[in-house]
């Protein structure tokens, strides 16, 4: 028997929880890329990072502080089960970040490569998350927030907020790398805008 796809079916417990580790993952990934050649993006994570740059603090420390505030938000707007997700997500992202220079050597990397493909990573690991009903917090909370109430594409939201700060970033960053920032926030937001709208994906959690 052929299975209807276009009914949405729920996703299993094993399926979010291996969905959250593959995306955090990649967003942790993208992010060790970034760290790596003093790149910034959008939303908590570009904050975070740039915080980072000029403090020296972990970046895991200071992602999983500036998250703290939007958990409200969450709770009111999104509900318990994302929440808890979410916060989750976040808490993996702070572990993973802190723990892949130590699993994976990134010596030398390519600012552009590092911009364009880090960005990918997180566009993707993020889109994964958000099929499953997380996020890795902060903005992106209140983008799915405005989405799922008012219509508002999240990854265009979230583009606007990013310009923010990246413009932000031109009073920190040397010129070549808040371009290549600003290239990598594009993939990342292009990722999310294309291909996260209703109707595009059935399943949920």
């Amino acid at each position: 028997m052929t299975p209807d796809l276009a009914t949405p079916s729920r996703h299993q417990l094993h399926e979010d929880i291996l969905a959250m580790l593959i995306g955090t993952m990649l967003v942790s990934l993208g992010i060790v890329f970034y760290a790596q050649v003093t790149l910034t993006t959008g939303s908590t994570a570009g904050l975070a990072l740039l915080l980072h740059y000029g403090t020296a603090i972990p970046f895991g420390w200071l992602f999983f502080a500036i998250n703290l505030p939007f958990y409200v938000l969450a709770v009111l707007r999104m509900g318990w089960p994302f929440t808890i997700k979410t916060f989750a997500c976040v808490g993996l992202v702070s572990f993973f970040t802190g723990h892949i220079p130590d699993w994976l050597d990134v010596a030398s990397v390519d600012p552009l490569f590092a911009g364009l493909v880090g960005g990918g990573l997180m566009g993707i690991g993020m889109l994964l998350l958000f099929r499953h009903k997380a996020s890795v917090g902060g903005i992106n909370i209140l983008a799915l927030y405005l989405q799922d109430n008012f219509g508002i594409r999240a990854g265009y939201f979230q583009l606007g907020i990013d310009a923010l700060i990246l413009v932000a970033a031109f009073f920190i960053l040397p010129l070549d790398r808040v371009i290549y920032s600003v290239l990598g926030a594009l993939v990342l937001n292009i990722i999310i805008g294309f291909n996260h709208k209703p109707g595009r994906y059935v399943g949920f959690s």
